[in-house]
């Protein structure tokens, strides 16, 4: 095979979005189909159920979208201090700087002589983003825009809520916990293994660990809404 023809598919720069969407997924089933099972298990109408179950999917949508804003923001936040405190070191101490950056190639494997060529040589072109990348491991793949990871939570957080909302309005009434319960847990295995799948991991794992934590979820509200069964 030709150098040319050669070719890898790696993840990492999907590693910003997936992890938003999965996590504002996952969570709008799981805290949604939970919160309709709690409710349903405690005797409530289906009205109120659904009624539930909505104010539960936009207070929901808006957590996660202000959470994942503030911790990605704060995340940027730090970066760029980090950032600017390599840019002051680099235009006051270079030679201190060409230094570190050859003794991180050195911890890496590289022998002194060629740690130093690749060193400078990656300073001549781009002083800061070899530190920021070998220094600090601040990269463009890796990072993150806050108003990205805000809006695809809050979207897949309501996505993922308006299912055990369909299926609370569809079902018989005396079966909505049944209904949401399997429905819900066939969704987060089939979450759970599209997440691994994007991500490159192992399908069955994914599901498994998404669906675990569901059912666990679920079955605590449901005790909560027996033991304290009023209906609402």
């Amino acid at each position: 095979m030709s150098r040319l023809s050669h070719s890898e598919v790696h993840m990492a720069h999907r590693i910003g979005w997936l992890r938003a969407a999965v996590l504002g997924a996952n969570d709008g089933i799981v805290s949604t189909a939970s919160l309709v099972v709690g409710i349903a298990a405690a005797g409530s109408a289906r009205s109120a159920v659904l009624v539930a179950g909505l104010a539960g999917l936009v207070a929901g949508a808006m957590s996660m979208a202000a959470g994942e804003y503030v911790s990605v923001s704060s995340q940027a936040d730090a970066e760029k201090a980090d950032i600017a405190r390599e840019t002051r070191e680099l235009r006051e101490a270079p030679d201190a700087e060409l230094d570190e950056l050859t003794r991180i190639y050195m911890e890496r494997g590289l022998d002194s002589e060629l740690a130093r060529q690749v060193a400078t040589q990656l300073m001549a072109q781009d002083a800061l983003g070899a530190h920021a990348r070998d220094e600090l491991g601040i990269s463009e793949t890796v990072t993150t825009n806050p108003l990205q990871a805000a809006l695809v939570s809050a979207l897949t957080f309501a996505a993922g809520a308006v299912l055990p909302l369909i299926v609370t309005l569809l079902v018989p009434e005396s079966q909505i916990m049944s209904g949401v319960a399997v429905t819900t847990l066939g969704a987060l295995a089939a979450l759970g293994a599209l997440g691994a799948s994007a991500g490159g991991a192992g399908l069955l794992k994914g599901a498994a660990r998404v669906t675990f934590w569901g059912a666990l979820a679920m079955i605590a509200t449901a005790v909560i809404g027996r033991i304290f069964g009023v209906t609402v």
